[in-house]
């Protein structure tokens, strides 16, 4: 292609997204959608403070930079944009939000524009905030305005290249994004309608269990979408599906799923990566009858209720594969994989790959050894991870890392035995992708 043609294609491209920018000033207009009806109470009311609220939502972790003051802002959201800096949402009247009126501050959970009616970058799960009960906008309004100290400082402003600078284009976006605002229960059930107002709402669990269409449009806000919460990618990490006959919640019986969202472990796994702040940020000052409203709509929706397993993954034939037998022979002539396994791994998780409960995860069938994008596990085996404190466990269990002592090749081969040992069925993995990995690695 000549130099004329690729500046011709580039203006084409400038235009069409121009046009379709003016397309969403003139035909989406800006509006604040009024305070939702309260609808069946009991699902939806808080159960307890505006603290209580800014938990289930899950705001401090966003909204608080690393090391830095809760609620000033300033940390980093990665995106397909670029990187979003979140705002500061202390009550400081100058550099936060303390002139804002009840009315703005719904208007930034339901409708993703500021107090001035500026649209606000879709890393504010506003799509999914739609469904906040009236109570707990309220509830967390209050608490922020009288409960947190104002922070004077402006965080880092989020320069996006052109056209995502433009946030009056979102408009348009929006109009595709965004369901009717509010909560209808669905269910003759209160602990189910609980379970799927924070699933669906508070929780935003779609907006990283939920994949994404080009145009960065959640597929779907509730079980009646077939795609809602079937898995996604985020910063690289994988977010398991929730819903399918492979998914935990299919697989664990309801006490190891309540375990693992209060504590971030069970008998089968512990999480890792973007999942782990979710849990000591949020998940793990749930009430017990909250989280266990979670738990039950999340097996309710995960597959055909027939089809739930239990007890989980142990069948006892994994005991007794080859993979087993192989390790325990521990011939000179295995595999590179099957060798370094042995050196590294062997120790915790045991030549069967179940590990010890509650303490080292099973690598049998874990979502995260077996995902299609490898990053997160990867960025494990590289950099190590370190489960959550929480009240119900509070040690804060580590997984050393292996990015020092292992090149880009071994890292390639020990993950591909992982992902290929035990029955497990996953793609191999090669250096490239563990190079790539590598340079990423958060600091």
């Amino acid at each position: 292609m000549t130099t004329g043609a690729k500046f011709l294609r580039v203006i084409g491209v400038l235009v069409i997204l121009g046009a379709v920018a003016l397309l969403g000033v003139i035909f989406v207009p800006v509006q604040r959608t009024p305070a939702q009806v309260q609808v069946a109470a009991d699902a939806v009311v808080v159960a307890g403070s505006g603290e209580y609220a800014m938990r289930l939502g899950d705001c401090m972790a966003c909204h608080t930079a690393k090391g830095g003051v809760p609620f000033a802002g300033g940390y980093p959201i990665d995106s397909p944009l670029g990187t979003i800096y979140s705002s500061n949402i202390t009550p400081d009247p100058d550099h936060g939000i303390g002139n804002w009126t009840l009315d703005d501050f719904r208007a930034s959970l339901y409708d993703g524009i500021d107090e001035e009616g500026r649209h606000l970058y879709p890393a504010m799960p506003s799509d999914n905030y739609r469904k906040l009960s009236e109570a707990d906008i309220v509830s967390l309004f209050r608490y922020l305005m009288d409960e947190v100290a104002p922070v004077a400082s402006d965080p880092p402003e989020t320069d996006l290249s052109f056209p995502f600078d433009q946030r009056w284009g979102l408009r348009l976006w929006k109009w595709v994004a965004y369901e009717k605002a509010g909560f209808a229960p669905r269910y003759d059930d209160l602990i189910l309608d609980r379970g799927a107002y924070l699933v669906e709402g508070p929780g935003h669990c779609g907006a990283c269990h939920s994949p994404r269409s080009a145009l960065f449009v959640q597929s779907g806000y509730s079980p009646d979408d077939g795609d809602f919460l079937s898995g996604g990618v985020i910063n690289g990490w994988a977010a398991p599906a929730l819903r399918g006959p492979g998914s935990a919640p299919a697989i664990w019986d309801e006490a190891q799923l309540v375990a693992f969202l209060q504590s971030g472990r069970n008998n089968h796994a512990g999480v890792a990566g973007e999942m782990a702040s979710v849990v000591e940020d949020s998940l793990q000052y749930m009430t017990d009858a909250d989280v266990t409203a979670v738990a039950r709509y999340l097996r309710h929706v995960a597959t055909d209720a027939n089809a739930l397993a239990t007890p989980g993954l142990r069948s006892g034939e994994a005991t007794q594969s080859g993979t087993a037998a192989m390790l325990l022979a521990a011939s000179p002539d295995m595999d590179l994989g099957a060798r370094l396994y042995l050196d590294n791994c062997n120790a915790c998780h045991f030549s069967t790959g179940f590990g010890a409960d509650g303490v080292f995860p099973e690598l049998v069938g874990n979502a995260s050894v077996l995902a299609d994008e490898p990053g997160g596990f990867l960025q494990v085996i590289l950099a190590g991870a370190a489960m959550p404190s929480t009240a119900t466990r509070p040690a804060r269990l580590r997984m050393p890392s292996f990015g020092e002592r292992l090149s880009d090749d071994e890292v390639a081969a020990l993950a591909t035995f992982v992902r290929q040992a035990w029955g497990n069925d996953a793609s191999l993995v090669v250096a490239e992708t563990v190079r790539e990995v590598r340079a990423n690695l958060p600091e």
